[in-house]
């Protein structure tokens, strides 16, 4: 085997022109990371602006054709979301002509070779060695299905959507079918009908809960098994992104909120990959199961998530507010913890993780064409601008009239074309086979309960409803009956309590880092708990020190944390909040058992740990 490149060694080098013909002329080298640009003529720049595009900041590249009969020139376009000064992403695009042979086609193979090697890049697939790079390298778009709460967040989750997530995904060549979400449960009853066989994904478009839902309707179906390997992502349009956070932190970018979460993530699903995912199987007091990507939590975590749904205008600032509010009227919990100690230490934090060994690429490898049955509800009749229940890309059977997307971005002619310039068409690298049916028989999604009238706002379930139980799903192994006694092993702790907090991933928040050592397939649950007698200073010292992860080294005597496979919370107050991830359940005791990587989280692939300042 090969040893791997450099991340300077060039893998292509050549001159081209630009769009329009009569501008400036460029030496463009391609190397694993990054896309190296510089100005030859008119004026060769010593030290060019904008001159190096990292891959992580593209989100995808096609080919175009001028419309012009007597242009010889061949264009490839690549898309790329640079940050600015002040840390936000902006869309640029830069075409490049290939007009070094006498023939259309010799130039249009060489800007295909380019566009093919920069997706090849972007996707983590292998370049030949010595021998041609030609679209026949690059797998089947991958198919996606999107499902969006319109109501996410501040209610910008549609036009964030629309604005940003559509044409991204358009860019990196991903097809897509895309549901609006109408009611509470809506995205669950949605994935237990589907013929899954059919995606290669499904991403929410929305906040924690839109995915919890996903999740739990995967495992509610009688071929959970297979079911619950479905690569699932997540695109952060909601007010608690907590898992969109870890994602972002794992792909080597710095801490944000808002759009910049959004387009960060949005850039890591254009690159392909996924991970094993870790699920906290929690059986309530009830006996009904739920699974967990996330947390869950009691006493004052539980407490402001909840208090603060009336605030959910205000976006993730909802939180802020309801942490001052939960300080000012601090409670404490007289409850019992136990847990089964891990039987291994956390990982350290080191300078960078290894990527697990069973990491997918979202792109399939490379099949025979297969019909493609879009959802019952794929194609809207409504124009883009006006919210719609559901839409495709026109990469699906039935393509949209009113989009220009998947086929290379936008009209050029507008953004790069001069006067005397023809307008540019995009040039698919993989033309449809001519044997491929236009439409295939619709798969129809099976609903649960009657369609309910589109919702006002979010409808968060009442104080003590308990979350829709699992019927499926693999046996609790680790934990006895609940209400019966534990087996010696494990660890018994009993007092009062501020806070209870059981979490999988790194993050609680977007910017709260509640355990750093976390890692999406590290078959731990890590416990953190706060006894009562912290003073209100220390309890919002700790909060905001979990914005850098670095709250376990204030010597805070009343914190305490461990990593456990499994664990018991039973409540001796009489009242309070239960959550699973963010979702009030039933109050009352429960217990839960980590089920090591039986999920799949699309994830990008891992970037370089991001250097303190």
């Amino acid at each position: 085997m090969a040893p791997p490149l450099a991340a300077s060694t060039p893998l292509l080098h050549g001159e081209f022109g630009s769009y329009p013909a009569k501008g400036p002329r460029f030496a463009l080298t391609l190397t694993s990371q990054a896309l190296h640009i510089q100005r030859l003529r008119p004026k060769p720049e010593a030290r060019p602006r904008g001159g190096l595009v990292p891959l992580a900041e593209v989100s995808g590249c096609c080919t175009l054709r001028s419309r012009s009969p007597s242009d010889p020139g061949a264009y490839f376009c690549v898309y790329t979301y640079p940050q600015g000064r002040r840390g936000g992403r902006r869309r640029a695009a830069r075409t490049f002509r290939a007009d070094g042979a006498a023939t259309y086609e010799e130039n249009r193979a060489e800007a295909q070779r380019w566009a093919t090697a920069l997706v090849c890049l972007l996707r983590g697939l292998p370049l030949p060695g010595d021998g041609e790079i030609t679209p026949d390298l690059l797998p089947r778009p991958a198919r996606l299905l999107l499902l969006v709460n319109p109501f996410g967040g501040r209610g910008l989750a549609w036009q964030w959507c629309k604005n940003h997530v559509l044409p991204m995904i358009s860019e990196a060549g991903l097809s897509f079918n895309l549901i609006q979400t109408e009611r509470q449960n809506h995205a669950r009853e949605l994935v237990q009908g589907l013929n899954l066989g059919e995606w290669d994904g499904i991403v929410t478009v929305s906040g924690d809960g839109l995915l919890y839902e996903v999740l739990n309707g995967l495992l509610d179906r009688p071929d959970w098994e297979e079911a619950v390997k479905t690569p699932v992502g997540i695109l952060p349009c909601g007010s608690g992104n907590a898992l969109a956070g870890a994602v972002n932190q794992r792909g080597g970018f710095a801490p944000c909120l808002g759009l910049d979460l959004l387009l960060n993530c949005s850039l890591l699903l254009c690159r392909g990959g996924s991970q094993p995912l870790d699920l906290l199987s929690v059986t309530l007091a009830s006996g009904a199961r739920c699974f967990s990507f996330l947390s869950v939590a009691w006493g004052f975590v539980s407490d402001v998530d909840i208090q603060s749904e009336r605030f959910r205008a205000l976006g993730s600032a909802r939180f802020t507010l309801g942490t001052v509010l939960g300080l000012a009227a601090l409670h404490t919990y007289r409850g019992r913890l136990s847990y089964l100690p891990a039987s291994t230490e956390p990982p350290s934090p080191g300078p960078s993780l290894p990527r697990a060994k069973s990491e997918l690429v979202l792109a399939p490898a490379p099949a025979p064409p297969a019909a493609h049955s879009p959802l019952h509800r794929s194609v809207s009749d409504l124009p883009l601008p006006l919210p719609q229940p559901s839409l495709a890309s026109p990469g699906s059977p039935e393509p949209l009239a009113v989009l220009s997307l998947n086929g290379g971005g936008p009209e050029l002619a507008g953004d790069w074309g001069g006067a005397g310039d023809a307008p540019l068409s995009p040039d698919p690298l993989m033309p449809s086979p001519p044997n491929l049916p236009k439409a295939a028989v619709l798969s129809p999604i099976t609903e649960g309960p009657p369609e309910m009238p589109v919702s006002s706002g979010p409808h968060p379930p009442g104080p003590g409803t308990p979350a829709a139980a699992c019927r499926w799903g693999p046996p609790d192994h680790l934990l006895p009956p609940l209400g019966s006694p534990l087996p010696p092993d494990w660890v018994t702790l009993e007092g009062d309590f501020v806070l209870m907090l059981a979490i999988s991933p790194s993050h609680l928040g977007a910017d709260l880092v509640a355990a750093p050592h976390a890692r999406f397939d590290d078959g731990l649950v890590h416990l953190l708990w706060v006894r009562s007698g912290v003073s209100r200073a220390m309890l919002l010292r700790l909060f905001l020190a979990m914005e850098n992860g670095s709250h376990l080294s204030l010597g805070c005597p009343q914190l305490g944390y461990a990593t456990a496979r499994a664990f018991r919370l039973e409540p001796l107050t009489p009242r309070g909040v239960l959550t699973v991830d963010g979702e009030q359940v039933e109050y009352g005791p429960l217990q839960a058992q980590m089920h090591p990587g039986m999920g799949t989280l699309l994830t990008g692939p891992p970037g370089c740990p991001r250097q303190e300042p």
